[in-house]
């Protein structure tokens, strides 16, 4: 399975690339996957082009085709002024619309104060369930306090642990396709992803 990590950090190094990386490290503990990870600040420029002419670089074309094509997604943001970052919400404006639709995706966000920790459920979790993506239950936010202290590790292992599961049970019930931008063939009813993710016996 093919697992894409997008990840909005500005710095380098960067502590939401860094979460980006150990929430893909826990989904592979519990899953056999391919990671590809999306680095947005790399594609800024294009993103603005993308904006002003109605056409992707070759970069930026090739991280859209990445993220529809993905089997499942880990997206992180920095917050900024309580809600994710412009450059996070400008990549996934110029994403087809349809490229998330029925997608497992798990939700991330890195700030500086335990405060913005809502920012999961009022910003991110809104933003994709409108771009019709399955989002996992756990959200995992690191404050700058949250590194190395106890709580974080439970999080991203809970968190990586759904999103595995969703990502097997999907991919049994969806029919192969080519990851392309605007090849999504189906959408797999919720209540099939749901008996995929019961146990049998």
């Amino acid at each position: 399975m093919k697992l894409v990590v997008v990840s909005a950090g500005l710095s380098v190094p960067s502590s939401t690339r860094l979460l980006g990386d150990r929430l893909a490290a826990a989904v592979g503990r519990a899953a056999e996957v391919d990671v590809q990870v999306v680095e947005l600040r790399e594609l800024a420029v294009e993103i603005a082009q993308n904006f002003t002419n109605g056409f992707p670089g070759r970069a930026l074309a090739a991280a859209q085709e990445a993220v529809a094509g993905a089997d499942g997604l880990v997206v992180v943001t920095p917050v900024f002024s309580a809600s994710y970052s412009g450059l996070f919400k400008s990549f996934f404006d110029v994403l087809d619309p349809e490229a998330l639709a029925g997608k497992p995706v798990l939700i991330a966000a890195t700030g500086g104060s335990a405060r913005h920790s809502l920012v999961l459920e009022h910003a991110l979790r809104p933003l994709f369930a409108y771009l019709k993506a399955v989002v996992v239950p756990t959200g995992v936010y690191a404050a700058s306090e949250d590194w190395g202290a106890e709580g974080l590790d439970g999080r991203i292992e809970r968190a990586a642990g759904e999103l595995a599961s969703l990502m097997a049970g999907l991919s049994v019930g969806r029919a192969p396709r080519a990851a392309t931008v605007d090849s999504f063939s189906a959408v797999v009813p919720f209540e099939e992803q749901l008996a995929a993710l019961r146990p049998t016996g």
